[in-house]
């Protein structure tokens, strides 16, 4: 997308009341000079999620004269945490362990009389963000949700319309991937993030329980019928060669950018990574599903990196914080950051973005992400559940599936063992 049309979509989503030329009257009433504010934010972003960030503080400093971003090297560990910090996995697991050490997004900006215009957080997002109210506890800057993302060429190979192939089932890819691999293609499909995918996702986007209440907490129960037989369909994929399993996300997201393997299933922010690297055309489409599970389609699950606040810090330093979370809310920066990074819209700002014709296909994947997300309004078992988004949970899963794919395992016994780890704490 060109300066051009990007300053016309800018334009447009202003006409709506969502662009900075409608600056809030805060803006003008905190203009006044004062001594520069020095707000570090620390990030593990990949590289290229980190250079869109880098451009979006750039942009931020260019226009705050008594606040700068500095990007660090400090993590909370530090004797003095930086201001902001954009945390995931087992990183923000351990930084919210014990007492707390942040300050609630809601309360910062609450305190610090600047709006958060954000979506209300969905039952499928992760719950890490968020407290029992419902309010936002960090600003979750990184979600994505897993879909298909497929190797055009290689269907044209086998004989499948690109722009129609058939895979909206599972036994409709399945016939698909039989076409590829008698086409020539020695890696049909891989999985990123073999448990995210298959327990967590699948289950949710067939209406499946991943846990159950006992008593009065939730215990894992993702060893029901469901999930058995999709981890089996998998397992006699991985004997027919269809399916290949590799040693972690980054390894099954480098093959397939590198065309070896046609279809994978991956975060929906992985677009923006195997488009910028040029070596295969990119088709997006939703996971598939049984069509004999009444449940299905119902909704998947939206996880990813959010941007904490540290506890301790200064009035006039949340203020600048403040500043610093609206503008990244702004229209012209949400649509930046959605195509820079392929994350999913902050608000109605960068959703109304998602859906505009003016940006072409720079957005397929989050306009498949949100309609997957949104196919059907969430419920109890299709909602986010904390006892499985664990790190620590995502890998028992990930091992006890890895003796389904060496052929050791039933799927399951697999999954029963990985119910009663989780449950006893092994």
């Amino acid at each position: 997308m060109n300066q051009k049309t990007f300053t016309r979509i800018a334009v447009l989503l202003a006409g709506f009341g969502l662009g900075a030329a409608l600056q809030p009257a805060w803006a003008a009433a905190d203009a006044k000079t004062a001594a520069v504010q020095q707000i570090e934010l620390f990030h593990q972003l990949p590289d290229g999620k980190a250079e869109a960030l880098k451009d979006l503080v750039d942009r931020f400093n260019a226009q705050s004269k008594d606040a700068q971003i500095v990007l660090s090297q400090n993590d909370w560990h530090a004797a003095s945490a930086p201001h902001l910090m954009i945390l995931e996995g087992e990183d923000e697991e351990g930084f919210l362990a014990g007492k707390p050490r942040y300050k609630p997004l809601h309360a910062l900006m609450k305190e610090a009389g600047v709006p958060l215009q954000t979506l209300r957080p969905p039952a499928m997002m992760t719950r890490t963000p968020v407290d029992a109210k419902g309010q936002l506890l960090a600003l979750p800057v990184g979600l994505s949700t897993p879909v298909l993302f497929l190797n055009r060429d290689a269907l044209r190979r086998a004989g499948v319309n690109p722009d129609k192939p058939e895979v909206a089932t599972w036994f409709d890819l399945q016939n698909t991937l039989g076409k590829m691999a008698d086409a020539g293609q020695q890696c049909p499909y891989t999985v990123a993030e073999p448990s995210r995918v298959m327990v967590e996702n699948l289950s949710a986007w067939h209406n499946e329980p991943v846990a159950t209440m006992r008593g009065k907490t939730m215990a894992p129960s993702f060893n029901g019928m469901f999930q058995v037989k999709h981890v089996a369909m998998m397992a006699s994929w991985q004997r027919a060669r269809y399916l290949h399993v590799f040693g972690g996300k980054v390894e099954a997201e480098e093959r397939f950018a590198a065309g070896e393997c046609a279809v994978i299933a991956a975060p929906s922010a992985s677009w923006v990574d195997f488009r910028s690297k040029g070596k295969v055309d990119v088709a997006v489409a939703r996971l598939p599903y049984y069509d004999d599970f009444p449940g299905a389609p119902q909704n998947t699950i939206a996880d990813g990196p959010a941007l904490w606040a540290s506890a301790g810090k200064k009035p006039a330093e949340y203020k600048a914080m403040a500043r610093f979370v609206s503008f990244w809310l702004q229209a012209e920066n949400q649509v930046a950051w959605q195509r820079q990074t392929g994350y999913l819209p902050l608000n109605r700002a960068g959703l109304l973005a998602s859906q505009s014709e003016l940006l072409g296909h720079d957005l397929e994947n989050i306009k498949v992400a949100v309609a997957q997300l949104s196919n059907k309004p969430a419920t109890a078992d299709s909602s986010a559940q904390p006892v499985v988004e664990r790190e620590k949970v995502r890998r028992i899963i990930d091992e006890e599936l890895a003796g389904v794919w060496a052929d050791r395992k039933a799927a399951k016994e697999a999954l029963d063992n990985a119910v009663a780890r989780i449950s006893s704490g092994r």
